[in-house]
């Protein structure tokens, strides 16, 4: 009896799950060992640690600067660096200009600063139409509609260098300590598809 093809699929978290399922199969890893890891970056590390790195850079203009010209080094100061992080780029959003991250690839990641990629970020959808209309997506998929005179530049991210994104600050929160900054920055903010605002600072007092 011949052996059933195998079925093909573009789904990112099908082949993962497949992959999953071989190497367990094959005895190179174990269920524990994976649970383990994707706890780390679900409840550990999450984007708490880009969220923290944001604060700080937003309070202090030395390590911004550094932050900006030389992340990899900046972000393992914080000790925030490792598997799928030891080459990253960072690049600010200002009034001019809004950055956001894609790979065009599969679904590179900068894990120790924004943790496991969301499953949308994963997509093919997302992937090729935020290359090619990036003012529309944000617009339609992310309910984000930045002004025609805003400069929208899409970061490809790859297996060689991870980006990430500095967002704006927002107004009103001058008064807010490192701490208390850093629970107002969202993981989609330093992807880029979300600008922080106001409102994210009147949900924390």
């Amino acid at each position: 009896m011949s052996e059933p093809h195998p079925v093909e699929t573009t789904d990112p978290e099908d082949r993962a799950r497949a992959i999953q399922s071989l190497l367990i199969e094959k005895g190179l890893a174990s269920t524990d060992a994976i649970d383990e890891i994707v706890s780390k970056y679900e409840e550990d590390i999450g984007s708490m640690n880009g969220a923290r790195a944001v604060a700080k850079a937003w309070t202090d203009p030395e390590y911004k600067e550094w932050l900006l010209s030389d992340a990899s080094t900046a972000l393992d100061e914080l000790g925030y660096t490792g598997l799928e992080g030891v080459d990253l780029g960072v690049y600010e959003n200002t009034p001019e200009v809004h950055n956001v991250i894609v790979c065009t690839l599969c679904s590179c990641f900068p894990w120790p600063t924004l943790g496991l990629p969301p499953t949308w970020y994963k997509a093919p959808p997302y992937r090729a139409k935020m290359v090619k209309y990036p003012r529309r997506t944000l617009r339609e998929e992310f309910d984000l509609d930045l002004d025609d005179d805003i400069e929208i530049k899409v970061r490809d991210t790859s297996a060689e260098v991870r980006y990430m994104v500095l967002p704006q600050r927002p107004a009103g929160t001058e008064g807010m300590s490192e701490e208390e900054l850093a629970e107002l920055i969202t993981r989609d903010s330093m992807i880029g598809v979300e600008r922080l605002g106001e409102k994210h600072a009147d949900e924390l007092r």
